[in-house]
């Protein structure tokens, strides 16, 4: 899915959001997951072709699969909780999609613990 695409998706179901939203709002709010999911799915490609050629600098840079397994996880983390904390939002449903971004952030750093450790045990050996 191209871009032009995405926008003439992204145009017509905020269009037909906001039609139903008069006379149907659960409609409505089906209709923006929907299309946001559709998006999101169809960007998958293109993300895992991003991640190949990560994959490829890393193992030329000899790269320890560790760490760059945590951060393709942070960065995974960090879009989905996006995703559901605007799905939150444009619910209304501002409260939640804080909490939402809240427990992102607090994952992130429990899932960046080795490269915590690692950094420290490098200031460690510097230090005399």
């Amino acid at each position: 899915m191209n871009i032009m695409q995405i926008v003439a998706l992204g145009i017509v179901a905020a269009i037909l959001a906001i039609v139903l939203k008069e006379y149907r709002p659960e409609l409505a709010m089906q209709v923006s997951i929907a299309a946001g999911l559709i998006i999101f799915i169809s960007m998958l490609s293109k993300f895992t072709q991003v991640l190949e050629v990560l994959k490829s600098y890393a193992v030329k840079a000899e790269v320890d699969i560790l760490y760059f397994s945590i951060i393709l996880k942070v960065i995974g983390i960090a879009y989905i909780t996006e995703f559901g904390a605007q799905v939150c939002r444009d619910s209304g449903e501002g409260s939640i999609a804080s909490k939402i971004e809240f427990a992102g952030k607090v994952l992130i750093m429990a899932i960046a613990v080795p490269i915590y450790a690692a950094l420290f045990d490098i200031i460690i050996k510097i230090m005399p």
